[in-house]
């Protein structure tokens, strides 16, 4: 009995988990919104975020969990922000150092600047986790757009994000 039992909870983990990689998110392409928010961690996603921005589909950008050594002068040489831009536009948030973190920002941030339509830009493999934490932090009526960067594929990081998921999943069920 105990034997099927772990034996049929693996076979839905085990099929979940190829649902997951088979269906990785996709970008969203020209959407218009009223701000983007980039979490940082991976490769293209503050580029693709401030080409968002000058692309004009967006009119504001948040970049959480930016390292608190990093200045905005920095940020700016870096990825070759104007001052204009970086003073209008472009928000750099400190306080985030995991994914709760970026939504918590986020909230913060969306509150601030009455935003109600926000682009999500994050790792294909990270954006149902991320969406799904800062969905749970924002107001009803903040449209989320997902807009996933693609990866290159790794089985391990698919595997860690996978379990990552199901947890995060469950701290929402028993609100941890």
């Amino acid at each position: 009995m105990i034997v099927r039992f772990f034996a049929t909870l693996f076979l839905i983990w085990a099929l979940g988990f190829m649902g997951f990689v088979a269906t990785l998110p996709q970008p969203a392409g020209k959407v218009q919104t009223d701000a983007v928010v980039v979490l940082t961690g991976g490769a293209g996603r503050i580029p693709h975020g401030l080409e968002v921005l000058e692309q004009g589909q967006a009119d504001q950008l948040l970049v959480t969990g930016v390292d608190p050594e990093v200045t905005p002068n920095e940020f700016a040489a870096e990825y070759g922000v104007s001052r204009r831009r970086m003073r209008c536009c472009v928000t750099l948030g400190f306080t985030a150092t995991d994914t709760r973190g970026n939504a918590r920002e986020t909230a913060e941030w969306v509150a601030e600047h009455d935003i109600s339509t926000l682009r999500l830009v994050t790792t294909d493999w990270h954006m149902r986790r991320a969406a799904s934490e800062i969905t749970r932090t924002l107001p009803a009526n903040v449209t989320v757009i997902r807009d996933a960067v693609p990866s290159g594929i790794k089985i391990t990081t698919l595997f860690v994000e996978y379990n990552k998921l199901l947890a995060s999943w469950l701290a929402a069920q028993i609100n941890w």
